[in-house]
């Protein structure tokens, strides 16, 4: 389990010179449009997770729909967000090859960041990311969610976060990784309340 520390903590190391965390030329996206929230949006990702399950049985630790399309009346990406914990993230051949079996194509591999990768789906559109059972993140994940479907008044100022962010990025022509620093204040001002409401700072 992580420590209450990491979990509270947020961890921005720099990408190690010479690295990439895109995999095979990929890169952020450009689409940085939201869209108003879908009530189909959980059956999606049931999709997403039972394909994922089918792909890994026993070895899919936890699959777990988060971020904003999670959160029922919040506007967002049409992308389904999932959570998905292994034994070991950096053991790629122990998982990767049966998603990609499935149409899930790795994108991202961030080592230095909890061994993080991140595959993406299609049909529907969806990332998911795959963390080890001591990463804080999934834990942070799960927080956030749970903070914006129990205060509506945390996830309206959340939702003009990210149409604002969304308004400014595709103004300026920003991808996907601009979008997300724009809104990231937001974000990190809930975080601390949803901390200090769960006791955890």
């Amino acid at each position: 389990m992580p420590s209450r520390h990491d979990i509270v903590t947020f961890h921005d190391p720099p990408v190690p010179p010479g690295a990439s965390p895109w995999v095979d030329g990929a890169g952020p996206s450009p689409d940085v449009a939201v869209v108003a929230a879908d009530p189909a949006w959980p059956d999606l990702f049931e999709e997403v997770a039972a394909r994922v399950r089918e792909a890994l049985g026993w070895r899919a630790l936890v699959v777990e729909h988060v971020g904003s399309t999670a959160v029922p009346g919040l506007p967002a990406k049409p992308v389904i967000d999932v959570d998905l914990v292994v034994a070991d993230p950096a053991d790629e051949a122990s998982y990767v090859p049966a998603l990609e079996a499935r149409g899930f194509v790795l994108r991202v591999r961030e080592p230095w960041w909890f061994e993080h990768r991140l595959l993406r789906g299609t049909s529907p559109t969806s990332h998911v990311h795959v963390f080890g059972p001591d990463s804080p993140e999934v834990v942070k994940h799960r927080i956030f969610r749970d903070w914006l479907r129990g205060n509506p008044d945390e996830r309206e100022r959340y939702a003009a976060a990210k149409l604002a962010a969304s308004a400014a990025s595709s103004a300026a022509g920003e991808h996907g990784m601009q979008y997300n620093a724009r809104k990231e204040q937001v974000v990190r001002a809930i975080y601390a309340r949803a901390f200090a409401a769960t006791g955890l700072a």
